[in-house]
């Protein structure tokens, strides 16, 4: 009886030995085998000696390098396939470039301008999968990111947006993006009216874009609404926002997914190019600047620091993104307290979410080598859902809660936000309290400390200001027309002489060494060359270049940029233009009304700083 329990006992300890030998080698091989695992320890040693401890630590060793290896990983994420065959696709507008349509749309094509702010007839003849020029810097096309990386949900918020437009952004997604990386796109309807945006479009997406989902708001909500309501169904760990008439060039993702696997609590955002909305040309907007503002809160670009422009393929940081595009890890997001829930429609939200990042422990970078097309619309096409001064309450609310005693510049530049209730903003401030969130001083000083070299809180004195009147034909001023972005700048009847004369005869030549219509933000601009080049109006940018004027009180000059050009006008036409100077033209000579001989004495000492 007691060799029967000893032979039984023997069994059981042989097959323990047995099991727990084999599931020590399973463990071995399955932790050498997983590329994302932790870094583990065996769960027993059968035999265990002063020889088995050297093993140990050189198979430890060995397993710790393997995986740092693998987590740092890079490869190239490029699909040479789908790149090949992008690069055979002929047709209108293939490769990004200008297309025009039939002089018989022309009804269509007025038509459909009215209602999308762009040429959506010829978006309609367009290839939903076109291709787009890689325009990317050479450097990007050798550049391999982290094998690891987290896939995406990528946002989109639309109201009535054009069919084809709104298909092709998806389509350019899905087209450029690796499949293991591209979880999802939200489409968030924001309220549409289109009949075309209702079955027609669920049926599209359920029959060719099954990583497409449609989330319906019930009532208009306006775009930072719908974009929180996107991001609180995203399953992804990384969301990306992009807009509704967007397009993503190729290898677009990786770059903007790196720095995020690195640090979870950073934001990147892509160079984002123009695609024309007359006719489609997908093209470079420029080559990089930092994000920034002015004191009125309209969205501006600082030059690129010396060592960003000796790395051009890296990301650089950026005070604050352009609002539209960009990728942010979920976890981040929502620490952060998504974008405040009490911000309306939209405006103010990519200064709000920037001022977070920064001030509350984040990052935020552009990525040169991820590029995604938009379209910057001719004419906003439909009327905002917001009461009131909408705006006006954003800009209170990020004033209030982010900007601290800089706040008060804000008001003096906008005079009407001081009795503006801006709501409750206890929510918003508590987060801050809880997130140990710095001052806004410490953002200026560090993260937008050029800043103020190029927007100062308090500006110098213009040069210049009041009419200007051509003294070769004297009863003609400048006048702008209360005209728009990229219209032309013409010669009229003085207004001090003929009160009926409708027109814009008010000019500033202000600090910055432009000169724009009073109390605009659109400059004289001359982008051309040639021996007439004419004066258009743009967004003043601060960086002088293309809006570079000096007015020579002596003759009378106002000349243009760096080079010896001066104003002139045609008395006939009433057109203006620049052209070489020429001491005998009477029709080059200008009087500006109010001349700051003080400030101009001093012009090499005054304007903004440059770096």
């Amino acid at each position: 009886m007691m060799m029967r329990r000893n032979v039984v006992s023997l069994i059981k300890f042989f097959l323990m030995a047995v099991f727990t030998v084999f599931l020590t080698v399973v463990v071995f091989r399955y932790v050498r085998a997983t590329p994302n695992h932790e870094i583990m320890t065996p769960v027993a040693l059968v035999a265990y000696d002063s020889s088995s401890s050297k093993n140990l630590a050189m198979y430890s060793n060995q397993n710790f390098n393997n995986h740092y290896q693998d987590i740092n990983e890079k490869i190239d994420w490029h699909d040479y396939m789908k790149i090949e065959e992008e690069a055979k696709r002929i047709g209108k507008g293939e490769h990004g470039k200008p297309a025009f349509l039939s002089p018989s749309l022309d009804a269509l094509k007025e038509k459909l301008y009215q209602v999308n702010g762009f040429n959506a007839a010829l978006s309609d003849e367009i290839s939903v999968n076109r291709s787009v020029p890689d325009i990317r810097h050479p450097g990007c096309k050798d550049k391999k990111y982290l094998r690891n990386l987290d896939s995406v949900s990528v946002i989109v918020s639309f109201h009535n947006e054009h069919f084809s437009t709104l298909i092709r952004t998806c389509w350019s997604v899905v087209n450029r993006s690796p499949a293991s990386l591209l979880q999802e796109i939200i489409l968030v309807d924001d309220a549409s009216t289109k009949v075309g945006l209702k079955k027609t479009l669920d049926d599209y997406v359920a029959t060719h874009l099954p990583k497409v989902k449609i989330v319906r708001l019930k009532q208009r909500s306006g775009l930072i609404k719908g974009r929180l309501a996107g991001a609180k169904v995203a399953k992804a760990k990384v969301l990306v926002f992009l807009d509704s008439h967007s397009e993503a060039n190729i290898n677009w993702l990786p770059p903007l997914l790196e720095p995020i696997a690195q640090d979870y609590k950073t934001c990147v955002c892509p160079f984002i190019d123009v695609i024309a909305y007359e006719t489609f040309e997908y093209r470079a907007q420029d080559e990089g600047a930092r994000g920034a503002f002015d004191w009125e809160l309209y969205y501006k670009r600082l030059p690129l620091l010396p060592e960003d422009l000796q790395n051009p393929t890296e990301p650089f940081k950026s005070p604050v993104m352009a609002g539209g595009l960009f990728a942010i890890s979920s976890k981040f997001f929502w620490e952060l307290g998504g974008y405040d829930p009490e911000l309306d429609i939209w405006g103010g939200e990519q200064y709000e979410l920037s001022f977070k990042i920064w001030q509350c422990g984040g990052q935020m970078y552009d990525a040169p080598c991820s590029r995604v097309g938009h379209i910057y619309r001719k004419f906003p096409p439909f009327p905002n859902p917001g009461k009131g001064d909408f705006l006006g309450k954003n800009y209170k609310r990020v004033a209030e809660v982010w900007m601290d005693e800089y706040a008060e510049y804000i008001y003096r530049r906008r005079p009407h936000l001081r009795s503006l209730d801006p709501g409750n903003l206890k929510s918003q401030r508590d987060l801050r309290a809880k997130l140990h969130c710095k001052p806004f001083k410490w953002f200026m000083e560090n993260i937008a400390f050029d800043l103020v070299d190029v927007y100062p809180p308090i500006e110098p004195d213009d040069f210049a200001s009041g009419e200007i009147r051509n003294m070769g034909v004297p009863e003609l001023c400048l006048d702008s027309k209360k005209r728009k972005k990229d219209e032309l700048v013409v010669v009229d009847i003085c207004i001090k002489d003929n009160p009926n004369i409708v027109g814009e005869q008010e000019f500033k030549l202000t600090w910055h060494k432009d000169i724009r219509p009073k109390d605009r933000t659109e400059c004289l601009d001359v982008s051309k060359g040639g021996t007439k080049a004419s004066v258009s109006l743009y967004p003043c940018h601060g960086g002088q270049g293309n809006q570079l004027w000096r007015y020579n009180v002596e003759k009378q000059w106002l000349m243009h940029g760096y080079s010896s050009r001066c104003l002139d006008t045609d008395p006939a036409s009433k057109k203006v233009f620049v052209t070489k100077c020429d001491p005998s033209s009477p029709t080059q000579k200008w009087r500006i009304e109010k001349v700051n001989m003080k400030a101009i004495n001093n012009w090499d000492n005054v304007g903004p700083k440059r770096h």
